[in-house]
Formats: C-alpha cells, structure tokens, sequence
C-alpha cells in the first residue's frame, strides 16, 4: 500500500480509500458480517483510510461500520459527515450539528472521528454554511470529538470558493477526476497547494460509469455519460484488462490527490480495488480511450441550489 500525507493533518493516509456508503445497502443489498470481512480484510491489506455519512443507509452504514471497527478504531483514519440526512433531508443548523456527532460517535462507538465534514455543501445557502455551519465544526473540534474538519461536494468550483473563504484541514471532491472529468486541477488542486489542505477525491467509477457493473437506476448522469460505458469496456476488452482497474489507476495516479475513495462492501471488491495498486495501465490504452471520452470530456450533472453551481468559464 502507498501512503501520502493528507494536507496541514500531516496523518499519512492510504491512496485507497475504504468508502463505507455500500455498507449502508446503497448499491446492493449486503450481509452485515460480508461489509464486517470486508472492513477486516481491508485494514489487514493496509487501508487505513475510512469515509462514512449517517446519510449512507440512512444511518445503516455508520452502525455496520462501527461494528467492524471494534479492537481495530486505532489502526484506522476514521472520516464522517454532518448536515446530509436522506435524499431531500438537509439540516445545517448549530443545533442539528453539534447534535449529529454525538450520534454518529455512537453508532461508531468511539469517542472521537479522525475528520468531520460538512457533506455536500452545494444543499446549503452560503449564508448558513459560513455563519453556522463552519463555526459548529471549529466548535466540535475544539472539543476533541474530531481531530479535523473539512467540507464534501459536487461543484468543484463551489469547493474552491468555500475554501478560499475559511481554514479548512481538508476538502473531498467527488466525481471531479477520473477518465471522463479533470475539472478538479482548475482550481482546487492549486488551492490545496497554497493552503494546505488535505484533497481526496470520490467516486473514481463514477458510480459504476467506468466498470462493468450496472450503473444504476438512480444515477444522476447526463445519458451520454452512461452510454460511453459499453465503448470503454470494449477497448478494455481489447487489451484484456478491467475498465475498474484502469480507472482506479488512473485516479490513484494523481500526485496532489492524498486518497481516493471507492464505495466496497465485500471481499471480492475490496480484492479488486486492491488488485488495482500494482496494477499498470497499458501503453496506448488511454489514447485510445480519450478520442471516445473527447465528445463528453467535463460533461457534468448538477445538484443543490442553483447559486452554488458556478459556471464554467
């Protein structure tokens, strides 16, 4: 396993992150003690970096996976989330805040979060978020619940704004860099330069877009995004290698990014995104790849209020 250090935290953390949302039944439905192995099979094999939300299974994901951490919460990087609670709940309050730590310390019975992250910040006005939001997180790790605090979301533009605004440890991006998007070096990949917050990136298979899974029913992607899939997988076809691996490894590839973060809930695909560590892309394949990927480069659905999704200029 690489480890790379994750901003001003200066916490070493794995390039493979351990994303605890399947674990909530979000994809496929699963068996509590196959996410408890697959949890165990990942710390053996060197993840130490966890993400998990109450919004994941609606609060499902976060007890399942405080299960699997007994004996084991100190070998591990442990990251959850606040303000996010089902698909249309939203609650970025004081109140809401300082009351969803205790629960989520509770469901992952520890007495303490290595990150707490305002989740998908794009829900919340700008107001609320500077004036509540951030002050209730600075306020939960000056008491010693969480060692850092960080913002989640999909408008990168978005992220970069907030960031530049306030002290932030950490920023998690999703589906802002893998083979279809690279918006993310624009601008937050310099900003966590000059201000040294940790960057991690989620979602490298965009939600089962770059694998040969089914992508889901629920999938908010523009239909010419889904519809690249069954291309890519031919060209991997041809090589006779898998679109997942190619794709893990071109995430992980990225110097300035501390972790990516996968969704698992299994051994068999926690040993596939393990298998994509060593793995090395083959010569001529990403050429080959981007003149498909070329028509729908940056292509990008939207959530959240429509003030918080900058145009791209």
């Amino acid at each position: 396993m690489e480890y790379r250090k994750l901003g001003k935290t200066n916490q070493q953390v794995s390039v493979l992150g351990f994303g605890a949302s399947p674990l909530g039944n979000v994809f496929d439905v699963v068996e509590e003690q196959a996410g408890i192995d697959a949890v165990h099979y990942a710390i053996d094999h060197g993840v130490n970096f966890f993400d998990v939300a109450p919004f994941y299974g609606i609060t499902l994901a976060e007890t399942r996976l405080g299960k699997a951490l007994l004996g084991k919460r100190k070998d591990i990087f442990l990251a959850t989330k606040c303000g996010r609670y089902d698909v249309r709940a939203f609650d970025f309050s004081t109140k809401r805040i300082l009351a969803s730590i205790d629960e989520s310390l509770q469901r992952l019975q520890t007495d303490y979060v290595d990150l707490f992250q305002l989740h998908d910040i794009e829900f919340v006005t700008k107001e609320q978020l500077l004036n509540e939001a951030i002050p209730a997180i600075e306020k939960i790790k000056a008491s010693g619940k969480a060692r850092f605090i960080g913002i989640s979301g999909l408008p990168v533009r978005y992220l970069a704004t907030i960031a530049k605004e306030v002290a932030l440890d950490t920023v998690l991006s999703w589906a802002h860099y893998n083979l279809l998007q690279d918006e993310i070096n624009n601008e937050l990949v310099p900003l966590s330069k000059e201000k040294n917050f940790g960057l991690m990136n989620a979602a490298p298979l965009l939600q089962r877009i770059l694998s040969d899974a089914k992508v889901p029913e629920w999938h908010n992607a523009p239909k010419e995004m889904i519809a690249v899939q069954p291309a890519l997988l031919k060209i991997c076809q041809k090589y006779g290698v898998r679109l997942s691996d190619v794709a893990m490894r071109y995430a992980m590839d990225h110097p300035d990014i501390a972790t990516t973060i996968v969704g698992m809930n299994s051994l068999s695909n926690i040993e596939q995104n393990l298998s994509a560590i060593d793995f090395k892309i083959p010569a001529g394949i990403l050429e080959e790849m981007e003149i498909v990927i070329a028509p729908i480069k940056n292509l990008m659905w939207f959530e959240g209020q429509p003030e918080n999704n900058i145009p791209r200029t």
